[in-house]
């Protein structure tokens, strides 16, 4: 597990504290060239560890990482899925059929598109949710052929959807399903740490690695932050560290101060748009964590 990764909400215009903030985001990243010079920046100052959404866009920064393997040469990618707006957005946009199209047949010859229309209609047909699981990762994973891809996380939309359902055996494939096809680990994104890690322990999915939002103030951190601490003081898990700084409601410094205090987890995620934001960020949390050490 990498130490520092670099998310990229700021790209797609996600800020749960200010719309404002949020749409002149969206504005600045529309063109996928600003998305990649911060990106750069982020490489150049060391960081080579990112967290990716399956976004649209997120496939053409995947094509552009393919075309320059000598300059992304260490890249390690940690994707996080399904999209689900973009999921949305196709059905309302193309219609079922056609989002199905987008999605699993893209870039398929017609004798596996065949055999993945198979198996998808057996999965309508029945309603098993673990084939459907399996053929939606498979179809997202596509985007990051031939990559460094060091762990698959489970969007917390989805994760939280079915931890609120008890559903265990699609847990256990997802983490299954990951393994064996990818050869790398599961990992999970979630809004209810304390909960999930017990979940997924009782799945017997063992050391799983659970991304959730960490800081000081408790924000977006359920039930409460005394839980968060407690969980991540004495469960068997793999914690890693998101929204720390509560969407810029907790200065820099006392953001990583307080997640470094926490001595069990393993990484920090954050996102930036410049470079002294991106810099800064780092030496914080190098100086925070190997002084700690």
């Amino acid at each position: 597990m990498d130490r520092i990764i670099f998310g990229d909400n700021q790209f797609f215009g996600i800020n749960h504290m200010s719309e404002e903030k949020a749409q002149a985001q969206s504005e600045r990243f529309k063109d996928i060239n600003a998305i990649i010079k911060v990106i750069d920046t982020a490489y150049d100052c060391g960081i080579h560890a990112f967290m990716f959404n399956t976004h649209d866009r997120v496939a053409r920064l995947c094509d552009h990482f393919r075309a320059n393997p000598d300059k992304y040469s260490d890249l390690r990618l940690y994707p996080s899925m399904p999209y689900a707006h973009k999921y949305a957005n196709a059905v309302n946009e193309k219609g079922m059929i056609g989002a199905l199209n987008d999605f699993v047949f893209a870039d398929r010859s017609a004798a596996q598109a065949l055999g993945t229309l198979a198996r998808g209609a057996m999965s309508i047909v029945s309603q098993d949710m673990v084939k459907v699981m399996k053929l939606l990762v498979d179809a997202e994973m596509r985007m990051f052929k031939g990559l460094n891809v060091k762990a698959v996380f489970l969007q917390n939309i989805v994760t939280d959807l079915l931890l609120g359902m008890g559903n265990k055996e699609v847990f256990i494939e997802f983490a299954d399903h990951i393994k064996k096809t990818y050869g790398v680990d599961p990992a999970f994104n979630t809004m209810n740490l304390p909960q999930l890690v017990d979940f997924l322990l009782q799945c017997g999915i063992e050391n799983p690695i659970i991304c959730s939002s960490i800081n000081k103030i408790g924000y977006l951190m359920n039930p409460d932050k005394a839980s968060y601490e407690e969980t991540i003081k004495i469960k068997p898990f793999r914690p890693m560290a998101m929204s720390i700084m509560a969407s810029g409601a907790v200065p820099p410094r006392e953001a990583v101060e307080y997640v470094a205090s926490q001595k069990n987890i393993r990484s920090i995620v954050f996102g930036a748009s410049s470079r002294a934001h991106i810099e800064q960020t780092k030496e914080l949390i190098e100086k925070s964590y190997w002084s700690a050490a």
